[in-house]
């Protein structure tokens, strides 16, 4: 499974045993710390779907350096580990969101749409990366 993480939303995707992963759903929240629904709802997503290991996207500048969203997300990262009991690891998102946004307007998916979807659909480039380097080994 790999996570989106960003200020309202978590998105995410999973993947059923090959190197394609899919966008299954985005976890919205009011504030950014509220996040105690958003760790119930990971820890039962990963039950349900058997989840073996948690990949959380590393939001680095185009530099490569970390600033405070990739802090943050480390946080979330350990946040989750600590609540599923899974491991997690993290993994460069740079473009993540681009390459999702070209994904959908490749499929037809409309303008007015796509920020629908968006969140998830990064989550699965986010996977899909991971897989592809693991032999999709999650």
């Amino acid at each position: 499974m790999a996570l989106d993480y960003g200020s309202k939303t978590v998105g995410v995707a999973v993947n059923e045993g090959s190197l394609v992963a899919f966008p299954l759903e985005i976890i919205r929240r009011d504030r950014e710390n509220a996040l105690r629904k958003t760790f119930r709802r990971v820890q039962e997503i990963a039950s349900q779907k058997s989840i073996q290991r948690i990949v959380v996207g590393l939001p680095l500048n185009m530099d490569r350096t970390e600033g405070e969203r990739a802090q943050k997300s480390r946080e979330f990262a350990e946040n989750v580990a600590r609540h599923t009991g899974l491991p997690v690891e993290m993994r460069d998102e740079t473009l993540t969101t681009v390459e999702a946004d070209e994904r959908m307007k490749e499929a037809g998916v409309r303008a007015d749409r796509r920020d629908d979807y968006i969140d998830s659909a990064a989550a699965a480039v986010i996977l899909e990366d991971w897989l592809s380097d693991h032999e999709g080994s999650l």
